[in-house]
């Protein structure tokens, strides 16, 4: 249930936050790489899920410019 509210909220996001958004879950992922290489990363699913959100919003970013550009 988490996923679909959270992917409807990136769904009325605009192009701009979209982009924020990437760029700070691609903070988190780093951050993520360096706590695992140190060996302090607690969450290690945390990795995944960052991962995969990335993934969404570039999804959804590129849904709304290819809409964009048709319309």
């Amino acid at each position: 249930m988490k996923n679909s509210s959270r992917l409807s909220d990136l769904r009325v996001m605009s192009e701009d936050q979209l982009d924020d958004e990437a760029l700070k879950l691609k903070k988190e992922q780093f951050n993520l790489r360096f706590q695992r290489a140190s060996g302090q990363l607690q969450d290690t699913a945390r990795v995944r899920v960052v991962r995969r959100d990335i993934a969404r919003v570039k999804t959804i970013a590129a849904q709304k410019r290819a809409a964009e550009n048709k319309g």
